[in-house]
């Protein structure tokens, strides 16, 4: 789905598979592959030298996790998208005592795996792990605000909640920023974005930085009709 290169009816059935097969949205974790390597008669490597359900083996490995996000925000489906941000946000993991017992890590920064296996189903492992929290940050700014720096300029395609109807979102560029109001009021989440600047309206979905120090105001309408992201860097 995030190359592009695939058959978009096959990468659609595999986001859907890998939702229905992987997610355990009860115990807040998607596994990176089920069943795990246990009982094989050949030797896959290293991933085998985890216990069933943990990291690789069978675990939710976080950092591939935010990738099927980013892919479900490819297809348009914002509402996916960000069901995968919020089981990733680690906050969330933490709600009651209950739960902090259980996961056994700090609140405030991801983990880089979750076991899915009993005793130990939801237990968090080796977290201030930078690649899962950039691109579970990704996810959440180019994914799902749909807001991507692109040859020194930002290139605006969001791909939201339907349920949230719009964002504001501010970015500060070297010598000048971009105040950004995204609206979605017939809460498409996904379609054509109209863009003004500064009250003009522009063709480009690509808007550049001032660079006199200045704010520039850009307003997004999502409208109805088809909108395709360039594939994922």
């Amino acid at each position: 789905m995030l190359s592009g290169a695939g058959d978009p009816d096959r990468a659609r059935d595999a986001l859907a598979a890998s939702e229905h097969d992987l997610v355990l949205a009860d115990e807040r974790l998607i596994r990176l592959l089920w069943p795990p390597f246990q009982h094989t008669l050949r030797d896959p490597g290293y991933i085998k030298a985890c216990p069933p359900g943990v990291r690789e083996n069978g675990g939710q490995y976080t950092h591939a996790v935010a990738w099927s996000g980013h892919a479900l925000a490819a297809l348009g489906d914002g509402d996916g998208a960000w069901r995968v941000f919020d089981l990733l946000t680690p906050i969330r993991h933490c709600g009651s005592r209950t739960d902090l017992e259980r996961y056994r890590a700090e609140p405030y920064v991801l983990a880089a795996d979750i076991a899915s296996v009993a005793p130990h189903v939801g237990r968090a492992g080796w977290t201030w792990y930078t690649g899962a929290a950039a691109w579970t940050w990704r996810l959440g700014v180019e994914g799902i605000l749909g807001l991507r720096l692109q040859n020194g300029a930002l290139r605006i395609e969001p791909c939201l909640p339907k349920a949230w109807g719009a964002a504001q979102v501010e970015i500060a560029g070297p010598r000048g920023n971009l105040a950004i109001a995204i609206e979605d009021p017939e809460h498409l989440g996904w379609g054509l974005a109209e863009i003004t600047v500064d009250g003009t309206l522009v063709e480009a979905a690509q808007v550049g930085f001032p660079q006199d120090g200045s704010t520039r105001n850009v307003r997004v309408r999502l409208r109805q009709g088809s909108a395709s992201r360039e594939s994922a860097s």
